[in-house]
Formats: C-alpha cells, sequence, structure tokens
C-alpha cells in the first residue's frame, strides 16, 4: 500500500459523475484520506448521503459550511492533491477564469498541490475552442487535463468526450502522488507532436488450434506507458499482444497474438514513430510445424516437440532503423544466477540487440509480471541509472524522460 496521502475529489454536474464513486473507492482502497467537494449541479446526478457514506467524511459544497473553519481556504492548504472527475465545460470555464463561485473553485484557488482535470462532456462542446484555450490555459498554469476517452456518451451520440474508466484515473493520480515531477511533464505538455509506438503483452505461439506455448507477461508496463506519453501529449500506437484490459484512452491499439504478427505490426508502426518501444514478452520459439487439428494424447504418454525461433523484433527495427534521431527501446527480464549478474546479463543483451537503451528488471515469483510495481535498471551504452523504484506508471515517465534526454542529444 502507498503512503496514506490527503485527496480532494471534486465532482461537477456531468451524468459521469457516478463513475467517480468507482474513483473514490479505488483511492480510498489504497489508504488514501478522501474529501468530496460536489458542485451544487453534480448533486442533481449523485447525492450527499452518497458521498458521504462512500468516503466515510462529511460532505460540503458551500463555503458557509463551517464558516468558523474557514473551508475554502483550509481544505486547499492541506492536501496532497486535488482530482476533479468529471470536470465539466463549465467547471473548466470557470476554474480557467479564477472564478470562485463555489466550494471546489475556491479549492482550486488556493491549492498548493498538483490538480488533476479529467474532462468529461459531448463532443462538441469538448472540441470547441473555448473549451480547447481553457484547457490550454489551465495546462500553463501547471494543472494535468486528462485527454477524454472515445465512446458512448448520453442518449445515442458518441465520440470523444467520455470520462476515462476509473482504473485509468487512479493510475494516473498514483502516478502524480508518487512524484509529483509528474504533474509538471503532463502540464508541459513535452512530447507533444512525437510519434511513439509500444509494444505490450505476450505473445503466444499455436501448438495447435486450442493449446499455445507463451510466458506471463500482463502488458501492465506497456500500457502504463501508453497511458503516460498519451499524458504527456504523443501521438500513440499501442501493439498488444493478448493483453485483457481496457485500452488506455487516446492510444491507438492494434491486436496481435503471435511474435510474427508483432514482428510485422511494430516493423510497420516504427517506420514514421520518433520513439519506439518493445515492452512486450515476444515467445523465443515457434513450433516447426503446427498441428491443424487437436492434438490427442498417445499411448506413451508424452510429446515430442520440434521448436525454431522467432524473430528477434528489437534486432530487426534496429536494422531497419533509418532516422538517425529515431529511439529504439527494449526490455530485458532476466534471472541473474552466481555466474551472472543482473546487470552483466543486460549489458550483454544491450550489446546484442544494438538498441539506445534497455529496461533491466529481475523476473521471477511474484517480480515484474502481473504486478503493479516494479524494480529497474536503465542501461544505455553510457552507463547505467538505478535501480529505481515504483508503480509502473512512475516508472514509465522515467522512461520517458530518458527516452527524450536521448533524443535531445542527437
Amino acid at each position: 500500500m502507498s503512503t496514506p496521502r490527503r485527496i480532494v475529489l471534486g465532482v461537477s454536474g456531468g451524468i459521469a459523475a457516478y463513475k467517480a464513486c468507482e474513483l473514490l473507492r479505488r483511492l480510498q482502497g489504497a489508504g488514501h484520506e478522501v474529501t468530496v467537494v460536489p458542485t451544487a449541479a453534480a448533486l442533481e446526478f449523485v447525492g450527499v448521503a452518497t458521498w458521504a457514506a462512500l468516503s466515510g467524511r462529511p460532505v460540503h459544497t458551500s463555503v458557509f459550511d463551517d464558516v468558523h473553519l474557514v473551508p475554502h481556504v483550509k481544505i486547499g492548504q492541506e492536501i496532497d492533491l486535488v482530482f476533479v472527475a468529471p470536470a465539466t465545460a463549465d467547471l473548466l470555464a470557470r476554474a480557467a477564469s479564477g472564478r470562485a463561485d463555489d466550494l471546489l473553485t475556491n479549492v482550486l484557488l488556493t491549492a498548493h498541490c498538483p490538480i488533476v482535470f479529467a474532462p468529461a462532456m459531448h463532443t462538441e462542446m469538448w472540441l470547441n475552442a473555448a473549451t480547447q484555450a481553457n484547457v490550454s490555459t489551465l495546462r500553463s498554469r501547471g494543472a494535468v487535463v486528462v485527454r477524454p476517452d472515445v465512446g458512448r456518451l448520453t442518449g445515442p451520440d458518441a465520440g470523444v468526450g467520455r470520462l476515462p474508466d476509473p482504473a485509468e484515473l487512479f493510475a494516473v493520480a498514483v502516478a502524480v502522488l508518487e512524484d509529483p515531477s509528474t504533474a509538471v511533464r503532463a502540464a508541459g505538455q513535452d512530447m507533444t507532436g512525437l510519434k511513439v509506438v509500444v509494444s505490450a503483452g505476450g505473445t503466444r505461439e499455436h501448438l495447435d488450434p486450442v493449446r499455445f506455448i507463451g510466458n506471463s507477461s500482463s502488458g501492465l508496463m506497456g500500457w502504463a506507458l501508453a497511458r503516460a506519453a498519451v499524458l504527456r501529449g504523443a501521438d500513440v500506437r499501442l501493439v498488444a499482444a493478448n493483453v485483457g484490459l481496457p485500452a488506455p484512452p487516446g492510444a491507438e491499439v492494434e491486436a496481435v497474438s503471435s511474435t510474427a504478427e508483432l514482428a510485422q505490426a511494430m516493423a510497420v508502426a516504427a517506420k514514421d514513430a520518433d520513439i519506439a518501444i518493445m515492452a512486450a514478452a515476444p515467445a523465443d520459439f515457434t513450433p516447426a510445424d503446427a498441428s491443424q487439428t487437436k492434438i490427442k494424447k498417445s499411448a506413451d504418454g508424452g510429446l515430442d516437440l520440434k521448436l525454431v525461433q522467432t524473430t528477434d523484433v528489437l534486432a530487426s527495427l534496429v536494422a531497419a532503423r533509418s532516422d538517425p534521431r529515431q529511439i529504439l527501446i527494449g526490455f530485458a527480464a532476466e534471472t541473474p544466477t552466481a555466474d551472472d549478474s543482473l546487470l552483466d546479463l543486460g549489458r550483454a543483451k544491450l550489446a546484442r540487440k544494438g538498441c539506445d537503451l534497455l529496461v533491466l528488471n529481475e523476473v521471477g515469483h511474484n517480480l515484474v509480471f502481473g504486478q503493479p510495481d516494479s524494480k529497474i535498471i536503465l542501461l544505455s551504452p553510457e552507463g547505467a541509472t538505478g535501480p529505481i523504484v515504483g508503480s509502473k506508471d512512475t516508472l514509465a515517465h522515467h522512461i520517458w524522460d530518458e527516452a527524450l534526454g536521448q533524443r535531445a542529444r542527437r
């Protein structure tokens, strides 16, 4: 569990207010103390009783509640994060213009901590020049504005403007709480204009129509990398191998299964990418001859398999690189021994692959695969940085920082 923090969950008046209930649950489940500050319009969708019952704390909406405690100033002075979800077009406009006409906007003006807005509104409202100007204003003042999702809106409408899944919003909150400089990166949109491609998950090599050779990669690290890049303004393509997670809002996702499919998809996507990261775990071997029908049990109780090596996807990307400024990053999941240290294994792989940066980690029981946290070493021809420990969302920002640094030096 992360260090408990004090959070204000601001809720403005949109139908997506019901999703904030789940975000509240996740924040509390991580041990944080959450005070809900809804606008009057938000209470038309979810009432005070619900927020009080879920948070276990009093809920105020007016600056005149408990006036002797000066809540409109006190709340903002004593918190570690303000997270507004949903943030309607009206709330964004009031925040950008510095209005102080209810308790939430007062908190926004007095907070000394990072502020995150998760907009939710109809597509036309989100794309309107006034809303986009308000978003730019808020970012210029250091606020994080999460890109809305694409999908079903109210009524029959669909498009950009949907509030992202609470799990996605929680991941943003975790990253900002762990490392407040994440907010600076996101507000600065320092990856705007960059095209990046990220692979994620683990490939499967089929023995027959129902069985396959695979690995334990969950895709969580690739998802975190995609999420972080979107948050910082990049154009993101995510090549996903057998990942059962909702797509990160703002990322274009291409699903693949085998290492051959992954290699082909990455070759195409990386052609015009500024940065490509191979966070997926490709299978190193594939059956020489896969059966077209289900393999039956044999009388001798065994099964002989002939395996051949698969394409080395990362090495292929390095060999095909035509832009000298393109940054190519690989991952090395290793199991060190008494004869070979983690760094020794990483250095050997870096030299063998020829990439610009290798993200090195030790794998094993309850290590890395499927876990929300990890420990990495960033290894380049210039040397090693780390180990760095944290949530995968926090580590993703460190990886992008290193990639941007390498690109700036070229």
